[in-house]
């Protein structure tokens, strides 16, 4: 299990980075307002997700019939990727497409994923063959690191709920890219429609 809780640390900086750099700063997909609606419907999903895997794993042993509502979430999670790769490249058309290094990150993130998944088969498999429970588990790792997992639980919450809202226009959910920058994103892709 401990190599499932580092693989799944490594998964949150992955996709921590992919998110603030490429999401946010790059494409700057809050400001894109109905036009990235599907795509950021998609991560807000992906997100909530995750902050259940993140903030459990670290603590709770999914045993019995548990083991089919966590791999029914990890199921989840590829569907909603899968379908993540086909949508961003529709919304990306008008911003030039998906960024090339933003192609090698989700790579690699699949990769990391593909690992924990590994990892982790033998271990649901154990689960599922437990009693049901939602049983305490302290897994072979530091203090440190299930803390940090949590840690990226909460902020996964904050990405997805940002998410969220900024895929159904809530005002504000485009902050800190404020109007004069929506201007300069609508002048820019007017003039690669012309």
């Amino acid at each position: 299990m401990s190599k499932v809780l580092y693989l799944l640390a490594l998964q949150g900086i992955l996709g921590a980075l992919d998110t603030l750099y490429y999401h946010e700063w790059r494409a700057r997909l809050p400001l894109l307002g109905p036009m990235a609606r599907a795509e950021l419907k998609l991560h807000a999903a992906r997100d909530f997700l995750y902050v259940i895997i993140f903030s459990t794993l670290p603590w709770l042993a999914w045993r019995g019939y548990w083991t089919i509502a966590l791999a029914s979430l990890l199921l989840a999670e590829m569907v909603i990727t899968f379908r993540d790769f086909i949508v961003e490249d529709e919304v990306r058309k008008p911003l030039g497409g998906v960024y090339h290094g933003e192609r090698v990150m989700h790579a690699v993130m699949g990769i990391v994923y593909g690992a924990m998944l590994a990892y982790f088969i033998p271990v649901l498999a154990s689960w599922w063959a437990a009693p049901t429970a939602l049983a305490s588990s302290t897994p072979p790792v530091s203090e440190a690191l299930r803390w940090t997992l949590v840690l990226m639980s909460l902020g996964l919450f904050l990405s997805g709920a940002r998410d969220a809202c900024a895929a159904y226009g809530l005002p504000h959910s485009s902050w800190p890219w404020g109007r004069r920058r929506k201007a300069q994103l609508e002048s820019k892709l007017e003039a690669k429609a012309s």
